[in-house]
């Protein structure tokens, strides 16, 4: 399966991270990380370096991309897998309100709600 992994600075976007690698890892997955610079709490170095620790720590070999936030990433990522084949995109993201409802962030909502290819969203 082609999987492209969209991650930003979050934490979500971590344990999607390690979610995709071990079940990359367990199912002989394609994985393509798009790393996105939301300008939030982690640097994209940092964010390459997670990525790098956790592939290797699973003996995964991904194409690593960038997504830049000016332009719109869940746009991006919705073009990538669609325009390139990809079986599924998995993105980390979503709160759940004081109610229990999910809030979820634009970017996440975004791919959630215009996406053909599949969706996974790791919470």
């Amino acid at each position: 399966m082609r999987i492209l992994l969209g991650i930003g600075s979050a934490d979500d976007s971590l344990q999607a991270l390690e979610r995709t690698a071990e079940r990359a890892a367990e199912a002989d997955d394609e994985v393509t990380v798009a790393i996105i610079d939301d300008d939030g709490p982690r640097g994209v170095g940092e964010i390459e370096a997670a990525v790098d620790g956790t592939l290797d720590d699973w003996g995964i070999t991904a194409e690593i991309r960038h997504v830049e936030s000016e332009t719109d990433p869940g746009s991006e990522l919705v073009e990538i897998a669609e325009s390139e084949g990809f079986d599924r995109i998995v993105i980390g993201g979503g709160t759940t309100s004081p109610m229990g409802k999910i809030q979820l962030g634009s970017t996440a909502e975004f791919v959630l709600l215009n996406s053909h290819v599949s969706v996974t969203l790791v919470r």
